[in-house]
């Protein structure tokens, strides 16, 4: 198996793995949804660690000192961006317990992949780590196939993710079982977010 590829493999696990606030809500939206919304959620995540692997294949350390300066800014909007979220998410379980957040605003495939997506893209750190794995492994030597592992590792574990969220849905299947997950997903997502913004 070519060397690239499972060192690719590596680093996606690698920033995939650690619990954060997109693996939680990835979990939390397939409790409250169906599994085929929270994959298509997980699989935004993948694109977007796919999408900074490729770059940071492509520019290597100028792609990570172009993203340093704007980090800091990009963090806080990512947090902002979470804790508005997880308000939302809290506030809607909260106001009406009977009314799924699927009988309000009808969730597709394609709107949580695009959000999941979009706000992923907001944590530039995941270019930097990819470039410095890159530039510490000699350069971009076998790009595509360290993309490709980068992004099948990622994929991998976010379909768990959505996969064990899906189980948790089915458990607490009632009003009482979706306002806990609910408030849950809220809650861990908005400590998340606030450690986004003391880092």
């Amino acid at each position: 198996m070519n060397g690239a590829f499972l060192a690719g493999v590596v680093a996606g696990y690698g920033i995939a793995v650690p619990v954060g606030a997109i693996g939680v809500l990835i979990a939390g939206l397939s409790a409250r949804t169906s599994l085929g919304i929270g994959a298509a959620a997980g699989m935004g995540a993948a694109t977007a660690d796919g999408l900074y692997a490729l770059v940071a294949v492509a520019g290597g350390a100028a792609v990570a000192g172009f993203i340093a300066p704007v980090e800091t800014p990009l963090r806080w909007l990512g947090a902002a961006v979470l804790l508005a979220l997880a308000g939302w998410t809290a506030w809607g379980a909260v106001r009406r317990p009977g009314v799924t957040e699927r009988d309000e605003r009808p969730e597709t495939a394609l709107r949580a992949y695009a959000g999941v997506l979009a706000l992923t893209l907001l944590n530039p750190a995941t270019v930097i780590y990819f470039a410095a794995l890159v530039l510490a492994s000699g350069g971009a030597g076998g790009g595509v196939w360290f993309v490709a592992g980068a992004f099948l590792a990622s994929a991998s574990w976010q379909l768990l993710v959505a996969g064990g969220g899906s189980l948790i849905g089915r458990v607490l299947t009632g009003d009482r079982g979706r306002l806990i997950t609910a408030l849950v997903s809220s809650t861990v997502i908005a400590v998340l977010a606030i450690r986004l913004l003391t880092t």
